[in-house]
């Protein structure tokens, strides 16, 4: 089937099989390699990607899903205002093998959008937003992002200081 992407900012044609998932059509069809595959169930977070400015597991979603949709990986956020969180990272030591990396920064971006919009999450009091940036809501907002090195407490770390810096959330979601 014929599709188009619009990654990062370009747009890409791809004529893929119906059964490749927007993940494979990433890594094998655009040699985007910055997303990973770690446990192809959508278990980890490892292949989180914004798909129009919410985050998906892209292993769990097929490309032709996705035809003339905008999606940004890893190797698209500073471009999309993502630098201020890649930089928390960073300076947090968010990260230790960076295996995880990708995905976590994807659902961060994803997640401090969702709060940014009053979202309410299943640790926010009540319906009705804004709510404060706790870190249970941390936990249960970015609990679908696994890290096998335990790098949480940087990865929460820089996670609050982009919040507080307003970098990484809406810029990159557009």
């Amino acid at each position: 089937m014929q599709i188009t992407l619009n990654v990062n900012g370009v747009s890409r044609a791809l004529d893929l099989d119906t059964r490749v998932t927007l993940l494979d059509a990433l890594r094998h069809h655009l040699r985007l390699t910055g997303s990973k595959k770690g446990c192809d169930h959508g278990h980890c977070g490892a292949c989180t990607v914004l798909a129009n400015g919410r985050r998906i597991n892209a292993c769990l979603s097929l490309a032709v899903m996705h035809d003339g949709d905008a999606i940004t990986t890893v190797e698209g956020l500073h471009e999309a205002g993502g630098a201020g969180l890649q930089q928390a990272f960073i300076d947090h030591d968010g990260f230790q093998c960076g295996y995880c990396t990708p995905g976590q920064l994807c659902s961060a971006i994803g997640m401090l959008d969702e709060l940014a919009q009053g979202w309410p999450s299943h640790a926010s009091d009540g319906l009705e937003g804004p709510f404060p940036l706790t870190q249970a809501e941390i936990a249960e907002r970015m609990s679908g992002n696994l890290c096998r090195c335990s790098c949480y407490p940087g990865i929460n770390a820089a996670i609050r200081d982009a919040a507080k810096s307003g970098t990484g959330a809406t810029e990159a979601a557009e």
